[in-house]
């Protein structure tokens, strides 16, 4: 079944969702440790927390009166999203202005710009269909050369856009279209499974602050590393408030927004993406996400 699970240890819970062997009713459950304790029929959805004026207390409250747990070894780990959008903001780290100024073959101006303005650069990524959850493949585009991983910490927000939470995301981008023309940055960024969010989501009052922060990018080609990357989320040259505020600059989230807030790590010009890497995203405060890519003219 579909469950909703939570992951709660001394001054940390996450919220996960997640897939069992035996039910198809989504339910809700505690993740503690290695187990999951599902919740009651009460909770059919991340938002159903998440939008609460006190999402742990509920929590807490629910994992009171909750029954058997499961193993958390036989459930399958999804996408900790429901309805959510999915947008990206872009150019907020040095490192990735620069990547972007070299890979631009007409445009390499305007990263330098964005980089500095008042507006920062906000775009749609993915609706949920396009997003993949832990262990499913992320996919590069079968008409690009130049396919990379971008590691990101998102954030989860409400339809107040009151930010609640925080996961890891995976922001699979071809640097060649983009790079060919800035205004293909729509077919370079959003296709399906080209996104990847999870494991799971570290309430925003759990969360360690920034400077206790590290994002690691691990890429692995025949069981071997190849590329390993770090960096602090110290380094992102922009306030979580301040791409809250512009996103929510005429824009309405009924069902609230996932924002990833770009990525300080890039793979050197001559890596690309190719059939059976294994992604490797870990993020302070919250997990590992991995995934496996795959190659082809439409996902499975």
């Amino acid at each position: 079944m579909i469950v909703v699970g939570i992951l709660w240890e001394p001054r940390l819970m996450r919220i996960a969702k997640f897939l069992s062997e035996t039910d198809s009713t989504p339910a809700v459950g505690l993740v503690h440790g290695e187990r999951i304790v599902p919740l009651g029929s009460g909770v059919s959805f991340l938002s159903e927390l998440l939008q609460l004026p006190d999402p742990e207390a509920r929590i807490r409250e629910l994992a009171d009166r909750a029954g058997a747990d499961l193993p958390l070894e036989r459930v399958r780990l999804l996408a900790p999203l429901d309805a959510h959008e999915v947008w990206g903001a872009g150019v907020t780290y040095e490192r990735s202005k620069v990547a972007r100024q070299e890979e631009s073959e007409q445009g390499g101006s305007f990263y330098d710009l964005v980089y500095r303005a008042e507006r920062p650069e906000l775009f749609f990524k993915a609706t949920p269909s396009r997003v993949v959850g832990p262990g499913s493949p992320i996919r590069v585009r079968a008409d690009t050369r130049w396919c990379v991983p971008e590691p990101e910490l998102a954030l989860v927000l409400t339809p107040d856009l009151r930010l609640v939470g925080y996961t890891v995301g995976n922001d699979v981008s071809a640097r060649d279209i983009e790079g060919e023309n800035p205004l293909y940055l729509p077919q370079a960024k959003v296709y399906d499974a080209s996104c990847a969010l999870g494991p799971w989501i570290t309430l925003a009052s759990a969360m360690p602050p920034k400077n206790e922060v590290e994002i690691r990018l691990t890429i692995e080609r025949n069981q071997a590393v190849i590329f390993e990357g770090r960096t602090s989320l110290e380094r992102m040259g922009r306030r979580f408030e301040e791409l809250i505020d512009w996103l929510g600059r005429d824009n309405r989230f009924p069902d609230g927004v996932i924002l990833l807030t770009g990525t300080g790590i890039v793979p050197p010009d001559e890596f690309s993406l190719t059939e059976g890497d294994l992604v490797r995203i870990e993020i302070d405060g919250i997990g590992s996400l991995v995934n496996p890519a795959t190659q082809s003219s439409r996902p499975a």
